[in-house]
């Protein structure tokens, strides 16, 4: 895979991957104290701001529209640059109306890069070379995580909440600059439709999406919540395991690539939605905070098998399909954020049991959806 490290489209990305990197993870530390010890906000408040952050997502299949006036890549630059003004505004505006504004922006920022990724990953590199592309800015993005988490630990002791956002959007805006700078496209790839398409014929492909969001929030919304209300875990506790997850990810990711091309999509799969079923049913009835945490670990790992949906697509797809429909999937997969959380919470009130047992029927679900998948000549 050398030739590829020196293809312009995977340093494009990798420095970009970066950014958008960097840019979450800092939002996502630094935000409940922010808001809570500077802007002074409440639960309720809070709650409205997680819930607004996640709207840009369900928003993804307007970029179909935003590249008719602008490339792809270009796009790809613009959406860390609103990225990189939302983060470093934050600290200059500690209240609940400030507080939306910025994480509109972030989350725009950060949703459409995200878009823009996966889609010039799947016109770029072909059938063989793209899971281990996948695989390796998956690698990157959790030893960025790992960099600015420690950043951000060694500096608040020195600085205010107002530096280190400064500090770190600023950073992602000369990122963003630096992209405006570069022209990785070649002329080589598939002119991409610019309206929005779905087909019949990629149903699979979006409901292993919808699945894959639905799994994704009961992880967000209840694992570390059944961590720190059922086992006590600290936030010392909690950022071990964020460290663990990164740096196993850091090594895993590029060898899960490595997978979907020797073994194809199907068993990649099925390895997962088959651990996940167990995962989500010990999470249920599990009484030892070890093991909690131990399957805290591996749920995180198993997010990493994900990226086999997109090469899925990439196998079965028109070429020229890949942009409008990795919008349209994106906004998929963030449907189910805007109502399981709510509905999770309620059944949580019940029994804490009930989402995560939910969470291990939506796995058997979609592992019966994988062996659907047929083998497709690469």
């Amino acid at each position: 895979m050398d030739p590829i490290k020196k293809n312009p489209m995977f340093i494009y990305l990798s420095v970009l991957t970066v950014a958008s990197t960097v840019g979450l993870q800092a939002w996502t530390t630094l935000f409940n104290n922010f808001a809570v010890e500077v802007a002074h906000l409440h639960g309720d408040d809070i709650g409205i701001i997680q819930s607004i952050r996640e709207i840009p997502g369900f928003l993804a299949l307007l970029a179909i529209f935003v590249i008719r006036l602008i490339p792809e890549h270009r796009l790809s630059a613009l959406s860390i640059l609103i990225l990189g003004i939302g983060i470093a505004m934050t600290g200059w505006l500690p209240s609940l109306t400030g507080l939306i504004l910025t994480t509109v922006m972030m989350s725009f920022g950060f949703h459409y890069y995200e878009t823009t990724n996966m889609s010039l990953t799947l016109q770029y590199f072909d059938k063989q070379a793209s899971p281990w592309v996948f695989g390796k800015l998956r690698s990157i993005s959790a030893a960025s995580s790992i960099v600015v988490g420690v950043f951000i630990f060694c500096m608040a002791s020195v600085l205010d909440f107002k530096a280190i956002y400064m500090i770190i959007g600023t950073l992602i805006g000369l990122t963003a600059i630096w992209g405006f700078t570069r022209r990785p496209t070649t002329t080589e790839t598939a002119v991409q439709r610019k309206r929005m398409i779905v087909r019949g014929r990629y149903w699979l492909f979006y409901f292993l999406t919808f699945m894959a969001g639905a799994r994704r929030q009961i992880f967000i919304a209840f694992a570390v919540l059944l961590l720190v209300q059922k086992f006590g875990y600290s936030v010392q506790a909690v950022t071990i395991l964020f460290v663990i997850n990164n740096t196993i990810n850091y090594f895993l990711s590029p060898a899960i690539g490595r997978a979907i091309i020797r073994f194809g999509e199907r068993r990649v799969l099925t390895l997962e939605y088959s651990f996940l079923i167990g995962i989500f049913m010990a999470y249920a009835f599990t009484e030892s905070k070890w093991l909690a945490g131990g399957l805290y670990i591996l749920d995180h790992i198993f997010f990493n098998f994900a990226m086999a949906i997109n090469t899925f697509f990439q196998k079965i797809g028109d070429p020229g399909d890949v942009a409008p429909t990795m919008a349209v999937g994106f906004t998929i997969n963030h449907i189910a954020a805007v109502f399981l959380p709510a509905i999770g919470g309620y059944f949580w009130i019940i029994d804490y049991r009930i989402p995560f047992i939910a969470g291990a029927v939506m796995a058997l679900i979609s592992l019966s959806a994988v062996q659907l998948i047929r083998p497709i000549s690469q």
